[in-house]
């Protein structure tokens, strides 16, 4: 049964009702003080609090989609896919390019979303499973890609879209991003509104060695996120969709870690993204448990450090021309001291505007009142394209 599986989930929790049940039925019969009685007690307590922890981290992690299978969790898969090779023609996937980096994957916990568009395409829009995989990298990593009506309308078939690459905390994913932060539903409701203008959104994790954290960055001998993000996922998503080429058509977005992980790029990666917007981020990556060593040893360690610290850059560095949002709460939020001091250091060509709420936490209620403006944001930051698909 797999990890996120409803019958799992079901046996968990009878598994601990039923331990419940036989304690309370058992108990009386150790209420001795010999070795059988303490053994016994302490042994029905062991096997009931570990049939209900065990009910209770599936049951958290079915709804919040942690871990997606039993080799994220062990850490295990997310190995290089077994072919990996430049296509020049190829098929036309949905964006009538070359999909030889992208692929329809099963629901990934798409199927458990609510809200999602339902109808057809050209009215309602569309939101596709896949899994994007990286040259450079060698990796192969889970997304939701949200498809606007428009992509769809005879009247734009040969236009190109923005598109947005949106990023989850850690260690959550795309389901996040769909059902909780509820990034498609939400952008779907101002574009019928026409608040906002018709954009593709990419829906992703921030590691790509899960359960490692890797923070969008390229660790020596380890996991290449930074590579990925930067270069390997815009490479796949415009051979495959019909999207901008120009950074001006390109932004990103994220909360928590996937909000430091936006600001990372935009300001590291100009040429890739233009605009970035960031929901409670951290303003620079250290190493923690989660994450083990991003960096390295020695002198060169401590100098990708301190180029992944970006109030270090802002006042060492040449700042880059890119657009940033940034959001915080006066009372609830840990980084608004950080948010301040990041806001009053930026100066031309960069830009920077903040949503700052009087009070909310670091949670997907707060992040839920944020998006709507971000989005909008966003869509004023991005070019819609100029160029058309050739035929």
């Amino acid at each position: 049964m797999g990890l996120t599986s409803r019958p799992l989930e079901y046996v968990t929790i009878a598994t601990a009702v039923v331990c419940v049940a036989l304690t309370a039925w058992l108990w009386p019969r150790f209420a001795g003080r010999g070795a059988r009685a303490w053994l016994g007690r302490l042994g029905s307590l062991a096997v009931t609090q570990g049939a209900m922890v065990a009910a209770l981290a599936l049951t958290v992690n079915a709804h919040f989609q942690f871990y997606g299978s039993w080799d994220e969790l062990l850490g295990r898969g997310d190995e290089a896919p077994a072919a990996l090779s430049d296509v020049p023609g190829g098929g036309a996937g949905a964006g009538g390019a070359s999909g030889a980096l992208v692929e329809p994957a099963p629901p990934q916990g798409l199927d458990r979303v609510h809200g999602l568009p339902a109808g057809p395409p050209e009215r309602t829009g569309k939101v596709e499973s896949v899994r994007i995989l990286g040259r450079r990298s060698q990796v192969a990593g889970p997304a939701y890609v949200s498809l606007p009506p428009q992509y769809f309308q005879r009247q734009y078939a040969r236009q190109r879209f923005p598109v947005i690459v949106a990023i989850s905390g850690y260690p959550g994913g795309s389901f996040l991003l769909a059902q909780h932060l509820r990034v498609p539903q939400t952008a779907g409701d101002l574009i019928r509104r026409g608040t906002v203008q018709p954009a593709v959104i990419v829906m992703v994790r921030p590691t790509i060695a899960p359960p490692r954290d890797t923070q969008c960055v390229d660790v020596p001998g380890g996991p290449r996120a930074e590579t990925y993000f930067a270069k390997d996922l815009p490479e796949a998503l415009t051979r495959h969709y019909r999207i901008g080429h120009d950074p001006s058509a390109w932004g990103v977005l994220g909360y928590s870690s996937g909000g430091t992980c936006a600001l990372q790029l935009a300001m590291r990666h100009p040429r890739v993204y233009s605009a970035a917007a960031a929901l409670s981020p951290d303003y620079r990556v250290v190493n923690d448990p989660t994450t083990g060593d991003l960096f390295g040893g020695g002198p060169a360690g401590e100098r990708r450090m301190r180029e992944h610290d970006l109030m270090w850059r802002l006042r060492n560095l040449p700042r880059p021309e890119v657009s940033v949002l940034v959001a915080s709460s006066r009372r609830g939020e840990s980084n608004y001291g950080a948010t301040r001091s990041f806001l009053a250091a930026v100066r031309p060509p960069m830009r920077a505007e903040s949503i700052i709420l009087d009070q909310g936490s670091h949670n997907f209620r707060t992040w839920r009142r944020e998006l709507p403006a971000a989005l909008r944001w966003m869509s004023g930051q991005l070019s819609f394209p100029q160029d058309v698909v050739r035929r």
